[in-house]
């Protein structure tokens, strides 16, 4: 429908105080339907927590007001709940104690509103009937005045709405905790979402993180036993918050994660479109589709919901673990199901970033965990920032392993990450543990994921989910830090796991864009490599070993054979069978076989030229050096204990020997 007129009443804009931040917009190029040109700011408010404390230190009136305002509605709900219990009725007023809740973060403001929208995900936390109710707090809030939306869109753009689209919706078809979104057309003919900010977002927004950020500071000071740094925290979760505020941000943040990760298949990202975007007004590209928390309705499209999950899943770990910029915020109404099988990513206003050495140190705890190697996890927890070098791990270790221990070893239904992060929390509690800052977006993002796969099969594990991808970095990234996980998940008191190559192989194939001939060519050139080296001389000592039984084996048959043809009596034949342990890695050899040759990017000539390579290095005839002379010692030591070594000695006496002789004696 086309847009209604712009209204003449024009209303009062609040912009963030001076003392929170500054802002600054640069112009960059490009033609724009207006006087001020095309602009593609680079403004952010800047999130500053002692500017914020100034502005509001003296204000003793404003502060207690607003304590009141929070404490009574909460100290209501939490009595009414109470009472409920007392008197037997909790279950009856399940529901009207769910639309309270929600009535209340909404009265609360944004800041309670995301939190109302992280609980929403949760169905191993809280009853359906709040989950259904708190999920309306993530596009079904309500809504501010018309007039002020359209006059921000014409403060930000320059124009009024109707001079800049084709279309507009006359009411927002959503609201969420900080703006709300109408459908329109452009003039060149494509749809759009057009989301504009609410009115006094950032003086409810900066009063609000002053009170909390005091309340954190304060319980750090009284209570010893705290030892995660809540006002850090607070202070990583207020930052984004602020950059949420500034729409270019958001822009900027959709452009950078489609470049990331639009290159899998089955993700998208909308368009922004830059001519129609400020501060406080985006424009992005319309997305049809169906939220995740409606598995029903996106499989009576012919969408397998639960793949769309795995998708996801997959999505998070790589920017968790692979680029480090992720989306902190992902609940249902920011990821859809398009009808041509896509998922959709929506709202880019809250992200964040891990560093490189963050990421690793996240890889190498999920491999320890899948392993039960328990010491390398507590280690891990030291070099993410968790605890201090100085740190005695003796206590942790055990207590690190009854949660892992628990969780591996618990059902399908009863394992998700939501049970062990509150495990964790209480060891977290009782050791020296100090919480770092990012953790908490980290966590945020993990859970509600979670929660949205939780709320389509209760029986999804994200630890399943995530080996996988983890096996695929494992065998194919070059880093030194994974190179040295790699060896030290291979590698035990000296012998090689092939158990565990078999393993990593089988999971990194069902990896979406696993590449065996990568994972080929990044092992050759670690094991070609001075780092490579440990590797080299333990394939020579599992060589050596192999070869010498295999080779002790055919001699002790032909001997027997050789007996037997002349007419010379013996012991019975060998045994030509392979001890157990041998036995088990030549069945996990052939596995590995059938795995590489079934595994996406298998070429048998790729792998012939990688043979005929292999042979032609120097390291490799040094090996063959190492082997050779490994085998003729062997070779030379049984030569002395058969043939130099008596069995008698001089006096007659036979001596005890605990090791039975290579072969028997043949008789005169």
């Amino acid at each position: 429908m086309t847009l209604a007129d712009r209204p003449t009443q024009r209303s009062k804009t609040s912009a963030l105080a001076p003392a929170v931040g500054s802002a600054v917009a640069v112009d960059s190029q490009g033609s724009f339907p207006s006087s001020r040109g095309a602009i593609k700011p680079t403004r952010t408010e800047v999130y500053d927590p002692e500017a914020i404390r100034h502005l509001y230190q003296g204000q003793y009136l404003k502060v207690l007001w607003r304590w009141i305002m929070i404490i009574w509605p909460l100290g209501g709900f939490i009595l009414n709940r109470w009472w409920d219990r007392r008197t037997g009725k909790a279950q009856a007023r399940e529901h009207q104690r769910a639309v309270q809740l929600r009535q209340m973060l909404t009265t609360l403001g944004p800041a309670y509103i995301k939190i109302g929208q992280a609980l929403s995900t949760r169905p191993d936390v809280l009853p359906a009937a709040y989950l259904d109710e708190l999920a309306k707090l993530q596009d079904q809030l309500p809504p501010f005045a018309n007039e002020i939306a359209f006059q921000f869109i014409e403060e930000e753009l320059g124009q009024p709405p109707a001079q800049l689209y084709a279309e507009l919706t006359p009411e927002p078809i959503a609201a969420a905790s900080l703006g709300q979104v109408y459908k329109g057309r452009l003039y060149s003919g494509e749809w759009v979402a057009v989301k504009v900010q609410r009115p006094d977002l950032a003086e409810k927004i900066t009063l609000d993180i002053y009170l909390l950020r005091s309340l954190a500071a304060w319980a750090q000071r009284q209570f010893g036993n705290i030892r995660s740094d809540l006002v850090g925290i607070l202070d990583e979760f207020a930052g984004r918050l602020f950059e949420e505020m500034d729409y270019t941000l958001e822009g900027r943040n959709a452009e950078r994660f489609a470049e990331l990760y639009g290159y899998l298949e089955e993700i998208y990202v909308p368009k922004i479109y830059w001519n129609y975007t400020h501060t406080r007004v985006l424009t992005m590209e319309w997305i049809t589709g169906t939220k995740l928390n409606h598995p029903d309705r996106i499989m009576s499209q012919g969408i397998d919901a639960r793949h769309l999950i795995d998708v996801g899943v997959q999505c998070s770990l790589r920017q968790l673990l692979e680029h480090g910029f992720f989306h902190a915020d992902p609940h249902p109404g920011n990821l859809l199901a398009m009808p041509n099988g896509k998922l959709a990513y929506l709202d880019f206003g809250m992200m964040s970033e891990i560093n490189i050495e963050q990421r690793y140190g996240l890889i190498n705890a999920i491999v320890h965990i899948v392993n039960r190697e328990f010491e390398a996890l507590a280690q891990d927890y030291v070099n993410l920032g968790f605890l201090t070098p100085e740190t005695d791990l003796t206590p942790i270790i055990p207590a690190l392993g009854m949660v892992f221990d628990n969780a591996l070893g618990a059902s399908v239904a009863e394992l998700n990450i939501q049970r062990i992060f509150d495990q964790l929390s209480e060891i977290m509690y009782e050791y020296p543990f100090r919480v770092p800052a990012y953790y908490a977006l980290i966590v945020r993002s993990l859970l509600t994921m979670e929660g949205i796969a939780l709320g389509v099969d209760p029986n999804f594990k994200v630890l399943n989910a995530a080996y996988p991808y983890v096996a695929k970095r494992l065998l194919t990234d070059p880093a030194p830090e994974l190179r040295t996980s790699l060896r030290e998940l291979l590698f035990k008191d000296g012998n090689f796991r092939w158990n565990r190559l078999e393993n990593l192989l089988r999971n990194a194939r069902t990896s979406s864009d696993y590449d065996l001939s990568g994972a080929i060519n990044q092992a050759l050139d670690f094991l070609f490599s001075e780092r490579g080296e440990f590797i080299r001389d333990r394939i020579a000592h599992e060589l050596v070993n192999n070869l010498d039984h295999l080779g002790q084996n055919t001699l002790q048959t032909l001997l027997h054979s050789i007996r037997h043809y002349i007419g010379i009596n013996g012991t019975s034949a060998p045994s030509s069978t392979p001890d157990a342990t041998t036995q088990k890695n030549f069945q996990h050899m052939q596995q590995i076989w059938t795995l590489l040759q079934d595994a996406p990017g298998f070429e048998p000539l790729e792998l012939l030229s990688a043979i005929a390579d292999i042979l032609g290095r120097p390291e490799t005839h040094r090996l063959g050096r190492q082997v050779a002379s490994g085998l003729a010692q062997k070779a030379a030591a049984r030569l002395i204990r058969e043939f130099l070594i008596s069995e008698t000695p001089p006096t007659g006496r036979s001596i005890p020997t605990t090791r039975p002789l290579p072969s028997a004696k043949l008789r005169p």
